[in-house]
Order: C-alpha cells, then sequence, then structure tokens
C-alpha cells in the first residue's frame, strides 16, 4: 500500500499537502522549535452536526500530515461551553419548554436533558462529538471555555481587553450600522447592508459550532468588551454600569432579576469576554498558526475578519491563516436517528458508514468545495465507489491525488484505522439485511453462498460493515420501501402467464443450482431474456433486449415481493433460497 508521500507528486493535487506546507513554514517564522497550532472550536448547545465536523476534520487532516513529516502538532479543540444558552432547541429527547428559563445562562449551567447521565447540557452533547472523533481517530488537546475563564487563565486578557476597550470598540464601529439619518441611508436611499449580514451571522455561527454573540455592551458609561455571568440568577443579561482601570472595580445590574453587584475584576471569574473579541484572544494566547472558518465569516464585520484587526491592534498577535470552508449537506434522510429534528450529527453518519469512508469525504474535497453526505440510497453508490477505489490502490492504477485522499482516510499518523476483514458490497449486505431483518443464521447462509469458492466463514469477518449496512435499512429505509417475500405464490400472475413468461421461469428454474452463487445467477438472470431470444447467453445486449430484460425483472419481482423494483436479483433470490423461489415461481 503506498503511503501518501509516496503517492504524491505535486502539492497541486493535494490540498491536505499544500496546507501542510504553508502551516509548517509560517509556523517556522512566527515561533521557530515550537509545536504547531492548529485549532477548532466547537459549541456544545445542542447537537453537534456534519457541518461542524469540517470545523474539525479540515485542521485534523493538516495537522496529520504534519506529524507524518516529524513535527509535534497540538489540535486544539475548543469547547464553547461557557456560551450563553440561546434558545431551546427542537425536538431533543428529554427537553421540554421549561428550559426556556435558562436562556442566558453559561452552557455549562444549563441541566442535562431529562434523563441524561451528563452533569449539564454542555457534557451531554460534548459526550457524541467526543466519541465520534475517537471513532474517527481524530488526536486533539480539548480545551473547555468554562474551565479556562472560571480558572481565571485569562484574567490578563480580560483585563488587557478592558483596558483598551476604546481601541476595540474603534474597531467594531468601522462595521456597525450608523443610526444617524445621514449615515443610515446608502445610494438611492437604500439602507447599509452591515446588520443583515451580522444577523445572518449569528444565526449561520449558532449552526457552525461558533459562539454567537453581541459585540459587547455599550451604554452611557461607554462601551465594554466584557459580560459578567449575575451572581443571583446566573444569566448573562447584564450590563455594565462603570469600571475602574486602576483599580479594576466593575460594577453591572442584571436587567433580568435587578440584581447589581461590585466586584474587582484582578479577582472576579464569572464572565467571559464577547465573541469578536474572545476568538481573537485566543488566537494570541494560544499561538494558532492554522483555523479555519465557515463562510459564514466571510463577510464585512464577521467574526474572522473584525478579529484579524482585533489580534493585531489590541492582543499583539498574529491571525491564524486557513481556508473558509464551504457547507456540508445532507442527501435525504428517511426519519431522524440521535438528533431528532436537527440536522444529522457525526454519531448518526457513524451509525451507517465505516469511518474511514466518512474520512475520506472530507479529505477529498478542498475545504472550498462543498459535498454531500447520503443517508439516502445514494450511500450505496458511495461504497461502490469507495471500493473501487480500494482496487485501484491495490493493482497501482490510482491516480495521486485520490491514493493521498485514500491514505489519509484510512490511517492517520497514530497508525490504522480499524476496516472490515471481507469488505462485501455494501448494497448486497444492505439487501440481505432488508430480506433476512437482521437473522443472523440466515444472513450467514445467504453471505456464504455469495462465493462458493471462497466462503465466508463468520459474520465477524463482514463486520463493522455489515452493522453498518444493517442500521442504515433499519433507520433510513421507510417501513413501507423494505423488502418483504411472499409467503404463498402469486396464482393469479402465474396463471395469466403466456407461453414466453412461463418458458423464461422454467429456465430461470433449471439453472437455479448450476449457478447458485453471486456472479452465477447475475449471469443467469441476465441471460433468460437472451436464451429466448434466440441469442447465446453472453451476448451483447441490444435496446430491444434490454426492454425483454427489464420486462423479465418486473416480472420476478412481482411474483417475489409483489412489486416492480426490490433488492438486486441475484442478491434477491439467494436470500429467498432455492426451495422457496422454486415454489413461488410455480415449480
Amino acid at each position: 500500500m503506498p503511503t501518501v508521500a509516496e503517492s504524491q507528486t505535486s502539492t497541486e493535487t493535494d490540498w491536505v499537502s499544500r496546507f501542510a506546507d504553508d502551516v509548517i513554514a509560517e509556523s517556522e517564522r512566527r515561533a521557530p522549535g515550537k509545536p504547531v497550532v492548529v485549532a477548532s472550536g466547537l459549541s456544545p448547545s445542542g447537537p453537534i452536526h456534519l457541518g461542524n465536523l469540517r470545523e474539525v476534520m479540515t485542521p485534523h487532516l493538516v495537522a496529520d500530515e504534519i506529524r507524518r513529516r516529524g513535527y509535534t502538532v497540538r489540535h486544539l479543540i475548543s469547547w464553547d461551553d461557557y456560551d450563553r444558552y440561546r434558545k431551546v432547541p427542537n425536538g431533543v429527547p428529554g427537553v421540554d419548554a421549561s428550559w426556556a428559563e435558562h436562556i442566558g445562562k453559561p452552557l455549562t449551567s444549563v441541566p442535562a436533558p431529562a434523563g441524561s447521565a451528563y452533569p449539564n447540557w454542555a457534557e451531554h452533547f460534548k459526550a457524541a462529538m467526543t466519541a465520534a472523533l475517537d471513532e474517527l481517530g481524530v488526536e486533539y488537546d480539548g480545551i473547555s471555555q468554562t474551565e479556562q475563564y472560571t480558572a481565571g487563565t485569562y484574567r490578563e486578557q480580560v483585563l488587557h481587553a478592558m483596558k483598551h476597550r476604546a481601541d476595540i470598540d474603534a474597531v467594531l464601529d468601522r462595521y456597525r450600522t450608523k443610526k444617524d439619518p445621514s449615515a443610515a441611508q446608502g445610494k438611492g436611499g437604500k439602507k447599509p447592508q452591515q446588520k443583515k449580514v451580522d444577523e445572518a451571522e449569528l444565526e449561520a455561527a449558532e449552526g457552525s459550532g461558533a459562539a454567537a454573540e453581541d459585540d459587547g455592551s455599550g451604554n452611557s458609561a461607554g462601551y465594554f468588551p466584557y459580560k459578567p455571568y449575575c451572581g443571583n440568577c446566573e444569566k448573562d443579561l447584564t450590563v455594565v454600569t462603570s469600571y475602574d482601570d486602576d483599580t479594576t472595580e466593575l460594577n453591572y445590574t442584571c436587567s433580568a432579576c435587578g440584581f447589581a453587584e461590585t466586584v474587582r475584576l484582578n479577582e472576579f471569574n464569572r464572565g467571559k469576554l464577547v465573541w469578536k473579541v474572545d476568538w481573537p484572544m485566543r488566537w494570541a494566547y494560544e499561538g494558532v498558526i492554522f483555523e479555519p472558518s465557515g463562510v459564514d465569516h466571510s463577510s464585512p464585520g464577521s467574526s474572522f475578519v473584525v478579529g484579524g484587526q482585533i489580534v493585531r491592534e489590541v492582543f499583539g498577535g498574529v491571525q491564524p491563516i486557513g481556508p473558509m470552508y464551504a457547507f456540508v449537506g445532507i442527501s435525504g434522510m428517511a426519519k431522524m436517528s440521535s438528533s431528532k429534528g436537527g440536522v444529522p450529527t457525526p454519531a448518526d453518519a457513524l451509525k451507517i458508514m465505516e469511518a474511514p469512508l466518512l474520512r475520506w469525504l472530507y479529505a477529498r474535497r478542498k475545504p472550498n468545495q462543498s459535498f454531500k453526505i447520503a443517508f439516502d440510497q445514494e450511500i450505496q453508490r458511495l461504497y461502490d465507489e469507495w471500493d473501487s477505489l480500494v482496487r485501484k490502490v491495490e493493482d497501482g492504477t490510482v491516480l495521486p491525488a485520490d491514493a493521498a485522499a485514500y491514505a489519509r482516510a484510512v490511517r492517520t499518523a497514530a497508525g490504522e484505522l480499524p476496516s472490515t476483514p471481507r469488505p462485501l458490497p455494501y448494497r448486497t449486505l444492505a439487501s440481505v439485511a432488508d430480506i433476512t431483518a437482521g437473522a443472523e443464521d440466515q444472513t450467514l447462509r445467504i453471505l456464504t453462498e455469495l462465493d462458493s469458492e471462497n466462503p465466508l466463514t463468520s459474520l465477524d469477518e463482514a463486520r463493522p460493515r455489515l452493522d453498518r449496512a444493517e442500521n442504515w435499512i433499519t433507520t433510513q429505509v421507510p417501513a413501507e420501501a423494505r423488502t418483504i417475500v411472499r409467503d404463498e405464490p402469486d396464482k393469479e400472475l402465474l396463471g395469466s402467464l403466456d407461453d414466453q413468461g412461463r418458458e423464461s421461469l422454467r429456465l430461470l428454474l433449471e439453472g437455479l443450482d448450476t449457478h447458485w452463487s453471486l456472479d452465477g445467477l447475475t449471469t443467469l438472470v441476465y441471460g433468460v431474456p437472451k436464451v429466448l431470444a434466440g441469442l447465446e447467453p453472453d451476448a451483447k445486449p441490444t435496446p430491444e433486449l434490454k426492454a425483454a430484460q427489464r420486462s423479465f425483472f418486473v416480472l420476478l419481482y412481482r411474483l417475489l415481493v409483489s412489486r416492480d423494483t426490490g433488492p438486486r436479483l441475484p442478491t434477491l433470490l439467494l436470500a429467498v433460497g432455492a426451495d422457496r423461489v422454486r415454489r413461488l415461481l410455480g415449480a
């Protein structure tokens, strides 16, 4: 099997290597001799979806390539669990309208959904993502922002931001919508678009895992980039009314409960910097070299754009390099799995596909290219494409960029990911699971008969792919689309057949014993219409012959499963069994 290095001919064909080159060079320029730092940020405000996974997989793939080259790398994942609880998400099991009373509290102060084994809301939703990242082979250093802020880790940075609040305000003011009539109108009387951009970013940020917050509290006392959480109700619906730079004495009031308090910020740890200040502060504090961001951050006034100026002008740091990544779409979901009412999560995807395949989807596309993850029938074609790639890798005909994406999918710098010993076609496994309803004895019988020369000896040889295919059938295929084999022959249909129809069934039944394997039955079912037409079984099909084959297939489906379509006929025949096929086809 070729390594990434062996399979590459040019970084132009491999986006991961190109970014790795840039990150190494930038790290050596900024912090020579120190570990290379890449970063991601995730907000456990609800189920963390597959779009958020791109926030992690992009730096992971780059970090892993840098590790392969012998460098020390830290991939930081900041859990934004000290963000405010913004709203009650729809459809989350164990959550009802009463959770609205916690809006405004830190995510770690919100109760977990009823029945959860975790201590709070943030930990509940972090757990599923953590398990998924472990299965995907993602090596990272997790940082809880609750722990960082409440431990006073950022105290110097907070005091620095407050001291330079006028400078921060000046940066933010470059992008704010002006309130006076002369500035609020653009050419032709149109209002500037910034307010819409900011609102769009808040919505997109909430969906992509970024903290969606305002720029800070501005009032008659001035602008402040820091939000205390109320000492009484724990909510961030607070307004700073005064601050003294020398004593760090801060006064605030809470609009939610009326509580007011005077604290000293040099010893107070119950609050945080607003998002557009917090993000660049962390870039400087952690020395982040590479961090991608979603396309929602590319607009004027967005967090990434503003952050680049704040990190330089206020914190004396440098903005990370990194691409804007495109959104990840979903190709059909017949019914939701664990995300219940929201978009699917990595945990949902890993129930129906193996980890290397999911890694491959993110590795083969450049970050600025959008793509879809299949939960519908398209997953079968996707697996066919993957299996074709594996064959090309094994026989040495694979293209360099495809070989690199494959290598990144199946292994990390730490080693190989678990794989299926006998990776049978996913569509075949799904069809068998559909027909047998998961009965292991029947499944083993059918899979053993697929290849008579090299029969399967245990279902474990087909796992975990078999388990993923079974999960896909049971969670994503609607009940009305499931395959139910007839119990009794369709006597009415059998009695209505003409001579050609009866002869086609006779030829099929006559050849069952000598063709009882997946390849053999494929040859048989495609060959029967050829023989009826006076041709050899291996004759090339004509348009007329293809039409005859389709008619024959429909007949078999109607007699076996009372529908015009179904699983691939060779697989269906194997699953039904020779004796039952003979009975249903009127032998």
